[in-house]
Parts: C-alpha cells; sequence; structure tokens
C-alpha cells in the first residue's frame, strides 16, 4: 500500500495503533533529499522492473481544465490509482 503525503496539509490526526494491529508499515521516503544518482539508479530500475501493463491499468489521464475537481476527489479520498495531468490536452 503506498499513500502520498502533504496532499491536504503537514498534519496527520490518527493513531499509528490501526496500521499496528494490521502490520502494516509505512515507510517515508524524502525523494527531495535523495542525492541524485539514487535518485537515477532508482528510475533506471522502475522502467526495468515495473510492469507497464499494470501501471497503465491503474492510471487515469485529464486534461488541465480537470485538475482542482481531481484535487478535491484526491482530498475526499475518492482517487484511487495514479492521474496524470495533460496539460496540453484541450
Amino acid at each position: 500500500m503506498t499513500t502520498c503525503g502533504l496532499t491536504a496539509g503537514s498534519d496527520l490526526p490518527a493513531t499509528m495503533m490501526p496500521f499496528i494491529l494490521r502490520g502494516v508499515t509505512l515507510a517515508g521516503i524524502s525523494s527531495v533529499n535523495t542525492p541524485r544518482p539514487t535518485r537515477e539508479r532508482v528510475w533506471q530500475r522502475l522502467a526495468a522492473d515495473l510492469d507497464k501493463s499494470v501501471l497503465d491499468s491503474m492510471t487515469t489521464e485529464i486534461g488541465l481544465q480537470d485538475v482542482f475537481a481531481r484535487a478535491q476527489d484526491i482530498l475526499q479520498g475518492r482517487v484511487r490509482g495514479r492521474t496524470v495531468v495533460a496539460v496540453r490536452r484541450a
């Protein structure tokens, strides 16, 4: 399972107990502070190992005009998968 941080703010008004009870690991990644060579190795590994058909099946493409509506859906927990914004799409 993954989650996107700081979508609605930096606070996390929750307890870790549900995660602990279910054996879920929440592992944080600070890609901003990761050295560029490490990031490049990760991207190369993803390009080589990721099943692109699986990625395509969980990807929704939206136009720039739909970003605010999609953001509201994300904040309400109604979005699953990956959203790609096609900024040049009419």
